[in-house]
Formats: structure tokens, C-alpha cells, sequence
């Protein structure tokens, strides 16, 4: 993760709590065979969530979907005892802000001059030091995050079935990375070909 960040590289990389965290699977049972419990509905007007503001948790930074930057209020303590990094938009921003009613439960409080923006935190790990694994969850907790990783289903998973189940892959036969890279690619070469006779245009 530090790699990636580092070599602003686009990448979406799931952790083992990334369904967990996904109000779609609520319904779906559990190694168990139980369900998860549907989240109770309040009263409260939904808004956009913080998870769709661009939070950078090594820089600590946070860009709201209208592409401002919030200010950093602080960093400190919920009352569960997490760490937490505080942010608060600008009372202008937010004033004219054409987005404003998605964005706060009472967007009248930034007429006046005593009101304030929209505010959002996001829980740090422990000790509130940077942390690129929480850089990367807050990625793909984002609905853009959940609609490029969708695709994993139609883009990458039939060709380890293909190569899994028809061709029997399951386990290499060599040992030694040169020899075992080798083997890799013959069966994603095999894999390409039968693509290009099936659905392909083959000329020449």
C-alpha cells in the first residue's frame, strides 16, 4: 500500500472486511449460516457520506466531492476510544456550495455567520500514526471504489476459472521461479489463444 501511494499507482485492493463493510451483503449469511443485522433506520436526512470525500490519511488531507479542501480540526479520541483525524469545511465553501442540500443535514446553518460547513472524521489507526492500509480501505469503501472492483468479476475471475478449473491448473508441476514463470505464461498464452478463435478477428 505504501508502494502504491507513494508511486500514485490506481489501485483497488480489498481487505478480508471489505464485504463487512458494504450495506448490499448485509442480507447474505455468514460463515455461520447467520445474518448480518440490517442497520436500523433513523430519522436522519441521508446525505453523502464521508466515505466519498477524498480522505488521505498519510497526509492527513480530505477533499469533499465539490473538490474543496476541508480543514483539519484536530485529531483525537471518540467516545469508543478511537483515534480520529476531524475535518470541517469553510463556511464560505459550503455557503455556495451548489450541492449543499446532498451534502449537510441543515444547510441553512451556513447563512450565517456562526454557523459552519460540513464536517466529517475518519477513524485513524492506532497511536493516530499514517497508515496506508486505511488510505486504501477508505478507496474501495467509495462508490467508485465498489464500481471499478465490480468488474473483477467479468475481467479477471473467468480467466482463473478458465485456467483453474477447464485447464486444470491447481497446482504448478515445476519448481524454481524461472521454471514456474515459464509454465504461467504457456498456460495464459493457451488462454489468449483460444480468446482470439473464439471471439477474435484473426487475419493474415
Amino acid at each position: 500500500m505504501e508502494y502504491l501511494h507513494k508511486n500514485t499507482l490506481n489501485a483497488y485492493i480489498p481487505n478480508n472486511q471489505f464485504r463487512s463493510r458494504d450495506p448490499k451483503f448485509t442480507d447474505q449469511k455468514t460463515k455461520h449460516g447467520k445474518r448480518h443485522q440490517k442497520p436500523k433506520r433513523g430519522r436522519a436526512k441521508n446525505v453523502i457520506p464521508a466515505s466519498e470525500f477524498n480522505f488521505d490519511p498519510v497526509n492527513l488531507t480530505c477533499i469533499c466531492p465539490s473538490e474543496e479542501k476541508l480543514n483539519l480540526i484536530g485529531l483525537r479520541d471518540d467516545e469508543h476510544g478511537n483515534p480520529k483525524a476531524f475535518f470541517n469545511g469553510r463556511l464560505l465553501q459550503c455557503r455556495h456550495c451548489k450541492i449543499k442540500e446532498q451534502f449537510m443535514q441543515n444547510p441553512t446553518s451556513v447563512d450565517h455567520r456562526k454557523g459552519s460547513g460540513r464536517q466529517v472524521s475518519f477513524i485513524l489507526n492506532d497511536k493516530r500514526k499514517p497508515n496506508y492500509t486505511g488510505w486504501m480501505k477508505h478507496r474501495v469503501d467509495s462508490d467508485y471504489g465498489k464500481y471499478i472492483y465490480s468488474h473483477r468479476m467479468s475481467v479477471v475471475e473467468p480467466v482463473f476459472a478458465n485456467i483453474g478449473t477447464q485447464k486444470r491448473l491447481n497446482r504448478f508441476s515445476l519448481r524454481g521461479k524461472t521454471k514456474v514463470d515459464c509454465q504461467w505464461k504457456l498456460y495464459c498464452m493457451v488462454h489468449n489463444i483460444e480468446k482470439l478463435a473464439n471471439y477474435g478477428n484473426i487475419t493474415g
